[in-house]
């Protein structure tokens, strides 16, 4: 355990009345010239046997101190005769002393739990830093349920850091969160690396696993899949820690449709990018379960609660008929649902009636507007015609990074992608039948979602739900923000590994920081990029790592290599989206299916192209489009016939 320890001692522990040691904490002075600084671990070597036994006792700095023997300043100063470059006037050199303090990480023995006694301090060596923070026990010969998180460095010291999966990913402890100033605590950079070495170092006896991440600003997780430019260090760092220096090999994206329906709403459009982009839309039956994320809870009281209900219930996907109604009708659209409501209501006019089955008109129609309007204000993600295209619920693949991109969607299309998908990826796990038995959802910009002082939204109380109850279905939330204490206690409090990037000074000056060391909290105010701090359930204390680079491209450069494509026409964008599919579709032929079916209905077909991915392209468009009216355009007015009218046989005015 010891071997590898430099063989001389760089300190020793002392104890005064004034500053006695504990059984967690204990003082220790160092020479001038030792590498000791804040968040070393060192090990103490005891003197005395206990039990048969002597103690060592590992422990992480987390102050320290230096003075000399001057009473006041003003001694120095006159030392110098107030001179600070003139020669000092003592006989002898000052004498200085190191002083520091350590935290205690773990006792060998654990029992019984004593003061750390007198004895000599040496700097921890890589043995020594894996019992310290009680890595020994995951890392051992048939345990093997090592996570590399980064890389300890201290006074010549490269040890690799390990994070136990099971208190990871579950189902012990779960959930990950991650806090710093935006732009400088790379907290986007360590999800990434983070999922990087869970893919490669999961263990295969937990099962299979994926990663659900939400984009939610910019071009951010748009090209995990482009390989990034490294560093010789960032590589080392690679190969240390044996996680491949390349980009995620198996990602696809999934963005709702603009308003207009040409073209996907992502910064990810450029035409070398689309083969693993997707379309996301729903229809009636996929956005009518999660109402209520859209619908104004102050505005839908429990009478329009109650028709919504019915809706769901009686209506949706099942043929319906009432004496009210002209017609029976199958609602499965949005057009269909303002069809049925439309002759609803024009029935009970005619009948001058002001309810209809317990619901009073007025609520009819308050539900009937609220309802209609969803496919307005989140046009592009849910479509009037029912078209659907989703995730691959039922055959997630191992080791698959799915990215939702919701950058450039209003909030209330946000909401309801963030509340469907959740709860679709928790009703699979809990069949079993997602295809994966663990899933890492990433959520960024904390603050927003899951507020302390926020609104009680239903996308809040999924990721309570999450956090609090997701670990034992398979389900771990990695969650990023730049205010740790702005959040939701409970989401922050339930994530069992917290990662700690660069620190705003007046967020290190919230309550939730006071059990820091004020030299810590300044440490973390000026860490570089690619530091961390780390709280784990192995570990007692927050220990510094570094991490490398991920090895993918970042949000801003592939914007440079790969830009935005412009917004197409149809007939382009309909070959854009089939180009993954074929590649040897003319211009002409897409133009030919526009002219005679009309871009709603091209449109139609190339979503279900998408989704079902066929191998013939151009059969499956025949087959779609055989037996529907080519679209015409009405005839000019000059060339239009002009009807004729009929007259009367006993028409008094006629010839």
């Amino acid at each position: 355990m010891t071997d590898s320890a430099p063989a001389a001692p760089l300190g020793r522990v002392v104890a005064t009345e004034r500053r006695p040691n504990t059984p967690h904490e204990f003082h220790f002075w160092t020479a001038l010239d030792s590498p000791v600084g804040i968040g070393t671990i060192v090990r103490v070597a005891g003197t005395q046997a206990v039990l048969g036994v002597r103690p060592v006792i590992y422990g992480v700095v987390t102050d320290g101190l230096s003075y000399s023997d001057l009473a006041t300043p003003l001694h120095d100063v006159l030392g110098f005769d107030g001179r600070p470059a003139g020669p000092g006037a003592a006989p002898t050199h000052r004498t200085e002393i190191r002083l520091y303090t350590a935290a205690v990480l773990r006792h060998v023995p654990e029992e019984p739990l004593q003061p750390v006694p007198l004895g000599e301090v040496f700097l921890a060596s890589a043995a020594d830093v894996s019992v310290a923070l009680r890595m020994d026990g995951y890392l051992a010969e048939g345990a093997q349920t090592g996570i590399p998180l980064g890389v300890y460095r201290a006074g010549g010291t490269d040890a690799p850091i390990w994070l136990d999966a099971d208190f990871l990913v579950g189902p012990e402890a779960a959930h990950c969160n991650i806090s710093g100033v935006s732009g400088l605590a790379t907290k986007t950079s360590a999800v990434e690396w983070l999922l990087a070495s869970i893919f490669a170092h999961f263990p295969a006896s937990k099962g299979p696993v994926a990663a659900v991440c939400f984009n939610v600003k910019g071009p951010d997780l748009l090209f995990l899949d482009q390989p990034g430019a490294l560093e010789d260090a960032d590589r080392a760092m690679h190969e240390q820690l044996g996680v491949p220096a390349e980009p995620f090999a198996a990602v696809r994206y999934f963005a709702p449709l603009t308003a207009g329906g040409m073209s996907l709403d992502t910064l990810r459009s450029h035409e070398a990018l689309q083969h693993n982009v997707s379309p996301l839309t729903w229809g009636l039956r996929e956005v009518l379960q999660y109402a209520e994320v859209l619908l104004n809870r102050d505005d839908v009281d429990a009478k329009a609660d109650a028709l919504i209900d019915f809706v769901k219930e009686r209506v949706l996907d099942q043929l319906f008929s009432d004496e009210v109604l002209s017609q029976p009708h199958t609602v499965s659209t949005f057009a269909g649902l303002e069809a049925w409501f439309r002759d609803l209501l024009r029935g009970m006019e005619s009948r001058n009636q002001d309810g209809w089955r317990t619901h009073h008109v007025a609520t009819i129609r308050k539900v009937r507007n609220r309802l209609v309007n969803i496919a307005t204000r989140c046009a592009g993600l849910v479509t009037d015609g029912g078209v659907v295209s989703d995730l691959p619920w039922g055959a997630f693949d191992d080791r698959g990074l799915y990215v939702v991109d919701v950058a450039n969607l209003e909030e209330d299309a946000q909401d309801l992608i963030f509340a469907r998908v959740i709860s679709m990826l928790r009703e699979h796990l809990e069949r079993g039948d997602l295809g994966v038995r663990q899933v890492v959802v990433f959520v960024d910009e904390l603050n927003r979602y899951a507020a302390s002082d926020g609104p009680d939204t239903y996308v809040r109380r999924m990721l309570l739900d999450i956090a609090e109850r997701g670990r034992y279905l398979g389900l771990v939330l990695f969650s990023a923000q730049q205010f740790r204490s702005q959040v939701h206690r409970r989401v922050v409090g339930n994530a069992g590994t917290a990662l700690f990037g660069r620190m705003d000074a007046d967020e290190l000056a919230t309550p939730g920081y006071a059990v820091l060391s004020p030299a810590v909290r300044t440490r973390l105010a000026t860490l570089e990029k690619g530091q961390l701090m780390v709280r784990h359930p192995h570990f007692t204390q927050p220990i510094f790592v570094r991490f490398p680079r991920p090895a993918v491209c970042r949000g801003r450069d592939g914007m440079e290599r790969w830009p935005p494509a412009a917004e197409p026409g149809v007939e382009v964008a309909l070959l854009r989206a089939l180009k993954p599919l074929d590649d040897t579709l003319p211009l002409a032929w897409a133009q030919d299916l526009v002219a005679l079916h009309g871009e709603e209905e091209v449109l139609r077909v190339r979503h279900a192209a998408l989704r079902e991915r066929p191998a013939n392209v151009r059969e499956y468009f025949q087959r779609a489009l055989r037996g529907r009216a080519p679209a015409r355009e009405p005839a000019p007015a000059a060339t239009r016939p002009r009807a004729v009218r009929r007259v009367p046989d006993d028409d008094p005015y006629g010839p």
